[in-house]
């Protein structure tokens, strides 16, 4: 069933069902997700855990073990094992899952979704339950290049550093400049939020605790800016310790102004 979050003329919709994914975030007329499809991994804003983007070929080495994921991209893995799977409503916009059978460690994930009349607020932590593990976590918004008004989506993207992608498009671990887009990139060392304007609509403003974003602007209908707490293949580049006691958390703020 879904979760009905309201606050001045603002409605959002939470799915726990679909993956633990906003299905709707409405400020006044305007509609700022893409509505549901066939393909789980293209509609909405749906949590990325234990890992967020592509893990190289499924594979992964914690602790000088070998892991191997479903590749459910192939040939890799990708955006987590929560994002196809129904998540508890423990009430009050909080969520929560077990990290499920395709992933090697015992865990969970909880996600806690508030409404302001101007922001939406995003909370995701990932836990051990016995032992550590290597994680990364974020969120996969799909925004409209138009929306019911004004012209289409404008990005500002004001980041000093993108990670190199290799002939598999995934980060080799180095880095350079941004070029000019389209992208479908991770991007690092911000001096200001990303920003997207739909100009006459709306300009949103995405704030967040993390120093990664994924940046998507390469289909005609559709804009994706990702906020992570690492690159993609993270479990294999720049991997973050969970413990038990001790979750991976991030949070996000998306902030609208209207025009």
């Amino acid at each position: 069933m879904a979760v009905e979050l309201e606050a001045g003329e603002v409605r959002a919709r939470l799915l726990p069902e679909d993956g633990g994914r906003l299905g709707s975030l409405r400020v006044r007329d305007l509609e700022l997700l893409l509505p549901r499809g066939d393909d789980p991994m293209r509609w909405g804003c749906y949590p990325m855990a234990p890992f967020a983007g592509r893990v190289r070929r499924g594979r992964f080495r914690f602790a000088g073990i070998e892991h191997r994921l479903e590749t459910n991209l192939p040939p890799h893995a990708i955006h987590g094992t929560v994002f196809t799977r129904p998540w508890r409503d423990e009430g009050g916009g909080r969520l929560s899952i077990d990290l499920g059978a395709g992933w090697p460690f015992a865990g969970r994930a909880v996600q806690v979704v508030t409404l302001d009349a101007d922001a939406l607020h995003l909370r995701l932590e990932v836990h051990a339950e016995a032992e550590p593990f290597p994680a990364s976590l974020g969120w996969h918004p799909w925004f409209p290049r138009r929306l019911a008004r004004g012209d289409a989506v404008e990005l500002r993207i004001p980041a000093r550093t993108m990670y190199r992608r290799d002939a598999e498009g995934i980060p080799d671990g180095g880095t350079l400049p941004p070029p000019p887009g389209p992208w479908d990139d991770c991007f690092t060392a911000f001096s200001a939020p990303p920003e997207l304007r739909w100009p006459r609509a709306l300009t949103l403003r995405i704030e967040s605790s993390v120093d990664h974003f994924v940046v998507y602007d390469e289909p005609e209908h559709a804009v994706c800016v990702e906020p992570q707490t690492g690159p993609p293949d993270a479990l294999n580049l720049a991997p973050r310790r969970v413990e038990p006691g001790a979750p991976l958390v991030a949070e996000a703020r998306f902030a609208w102004r209207l025009e």
